[in-house]
């Protein structure tokens, strides 16, 4: 493996970023800002204003912060492989597959209802009693299959066997997983994903209140703990118990640190370190697939994906606290050292006057010692609450979208590994395109566009005619999740913009109950096929389309972070005077004239 000297890396950086600093004269013996033309809003935003939008420290911080959604997806996605569907059949009595194979046992054994135009799939729960190993001392294989049936007892299997030939041990296997116990499964995905419902809401408010590196850290320890147990756990029921608890942490993991991602750039670059935030997730679907090909058993494959943890473990000691999140805290002096600390790796001096500067700032939030988090502020002014019931809505039509389309691969058709390196390789140039989107078009317009186009070619599906190739089909899921798969990045952007700092975790957490709602409703989603073997898609589709109209009904953010919830009514009124202004100018033919200059 070639090593890069570390003189090439700071050349790189230092070429990257130079156009960050170049508005600035910098007296380097004071340590002051020569030509310095902010005006009085730049106090608006303390950290930029110090340390710059962006620059090396930001950089290899969101890069260091994005890897953490990694082992959080591959404990999402890990149930693909492990609870995978399989052939399985009773267990035969002893002896007997010394005279046949598994193919004939089935033949023999199994209940089949003929009808006068077709056969029905052979039934894995129940066998037709017989005393098989004398049967075979008789007679011959051939001739037992022209035997008449009629008569035969019938039995429901108590033990089967399954075919471990694709996936090796699953859960299913070890747990017997199947005929009247076949709900477990669907209920042990649902354990975890309540789980990320519960943790989204109560992450936010343990981050908002303690601190965004407190709870990333706890968390990262207790993934890793929860991983192990996870992997030698003798139960099935507490299997379900820490797979509940581990969803818990994993989205208090991946919002902790979206939040601390958001909370050290500024400018456009909420933007791209929002959305680049994100960009392992499609990359993890790619890793696990080639894992679990790889690591054949569940418990192998839950070592796999739980170890590469131990990694992050390293990073109490390199990531900082939010800064944001300090001074909204009041906390001066701490703000000041994670800055002059920024502040030397981008090598943008601070400016003389930042304890003032730092000082003045934290007057806005109108506080004595720390602010007292309450779930009641997201509902406290008429702005914030249609903020927050607008985004319930959309989170929930998003998750059920998105995770409906990547937790059910195997019921689309195919190859599930191939399935899901295409799902991964589709959602990549999504993510990378919605960043050009979002600088050119902001938020609200992109979320609305993707989500309604992804919901159209779920229901395009539903209407091609049943004898079409399976690759049309296919095509258009693919196209769907392409197109929600860039919603998917935009929302937690958009939603981290939309709630000031004093709760913006609690809103992004709250935000998680409606679509931990969704992710319990994804297990059982193709089950509907039952009734119709176009209603899943359909009602994915529909959904998708309600949650992205109602897009329309939120305010836009235009890459600025609010501190306190006055400052969001503040830039909402601005917003709306400023349109109704212009569509009263609009509407009595007066014409826009120029300020003269």
């Amino acid at each position: 493996m070639t090593v890069i000297p570390t003189f090439v890396i700071d050349k790189i950086f230092s070429k990257i970023f130079r156009r960050q600093s170049k508005n600035y004269t910098v007296e380097r013996n004071v340590g002051v800002f020569k030509d310095d033309q902010r005006t009085e809003k730049t106090y608006d935003d303390p950290v930029s204003m110090a340390i710059g939008e962006f620059g090396r420290w930001q950089a290899i911080l969101t890069l260091i912060l994005s890897l953490l959604n990694l082992p959080c997806t591959w404990h999402i996605f890990v149930l693909t492989f492990q609870g995978a569907d399989t052939d399985f059949w009773c267990t035969p009595p002893p002896g007997v597959l010394h005279h046949i194979s598994v193919d004939q046992w089935k033949n023999l054994s199994g209940v089949f209802s003929v009808s006068s135009t077709k056969t029905s799939p052979y039934d894995s729960c129940s066998y037709r009693d017989l005393n098989y190993e004398i049967l075979l001392e008789n007679n011959s294989y051939e001739e037992l299959l022209k035997r008449n049936t009629q008569n035969d007892k019938i039995k429901m299997c108590n033990s089967w066997q399954f075919n471990t030939s694709e996936f090796g041990d699953t859960i299913i296997s070890e747990w017997n997983l199947v005929c009247d116990r076949k709900e477990l499964k669907n209920f042990a995905e649902m354990m975890f994903l309540m789980g990320v419902a519960f943790g989204g809401f109560f992450s936010g408010l343990v981050s908002d209140r303690f601190g965004r590196k407190k709870t990333l850290m706890a968390s990262l320890i207790m993934q890793l703990t929860l991983g192990i147990l996870v992997a030698i756990c003798p139960w099935f029921e507490l299997y379900m118990v820490l797979r509940f608890i581990l969803g818990f942490v994993c989205v208090s993991i991946v919002f902790s640190g979206f939040v601390l991602c958001m909370e050290l750039v500024g400018g456009k670059w909420l933007t791209i370190a929002g959305v680049l935030y994100l960009l392992p997730v499609p990359m993890s679907y790619i890793i696990i697939s080639g894992i679990a090909y790889i690591c054949r058993g569940w418990r192998l494959l839950q070592w796999c994906v739980t170890l590469p943890a131990v990694f992050f473990l390293v990073l109490h000691w390199f990531i900082p606290e939010s800064p944001r999140w300090l001074l909204a805290m009041g906390k001066v002096e701490e703000t000041k050292e994670v800055l002059i600390k920024a502040s030397k790796i981008n090598n943008n001096p601070l400016p003389a006057n930042i304890d003032k500067i730092l000082n003045q700032s934290i007057s806005k939030f109108e506080i004595n010692g720390k602010p007292k988090v309450r779930v009641s502020d997201l509902f406290r002014t008429k702005n914030i609450r249609k903020i927050s019931l607008v985004l319930y809505i959309l989170w929930f039509s998003l998750y059920l979208v998105y995770y409906g389309l990547v937790l059910n691969l195997s019921n689309i058709g195919g190859n599930i590994y191939v399935n899901t390196i295409i799902s991964g390789l589709v959602e990549i140039p999504s993510i990378l395109i919605s960043v050009v989107i979002l600088l050119k078009m902001g938020r609200r317009l992109p979320l609305c566009i993707t989500m309604v186009a992804g919901g159209i070619a779920c229901l395009f599906t539903t209407i091609i005619p049943s004898d079409t190739e399976k690759w049309v089909s296919l095509s258009l899921v693919m196209a769907g999740k392409f197109s929600v798969s860039s919603a998917n990045v935009i929302m937690p952007l958009y939603t981290a913009e939309l709630f000031p700092t004093v709760i913006r975790n609690l809103g992004v957490g709250t935000s998680n109950i409606p679509a931990g709602i969704a992710l319990i409703m994804v297990p059982y989603l193709w089950d509907l096929s039952s009734f119709s073997s176009v209603l899943p898609l359909m009602v994915l589709g529909i959904v998708s389309v309600i949650g992205g109209l109602s897009v329309l009904m939120l305010p836009e953010t235009g890459n600025h972070l609010s501190d306190t919830l006055e400052e969001v009514e503040e830039c909402i009124s601005i917003s709306n005077n400023a349109q109704k202004k212009y569509i009263d100018t609009i509407s009595s033919n007066v014409p826009i004239t120029q300020p003269e200059k």
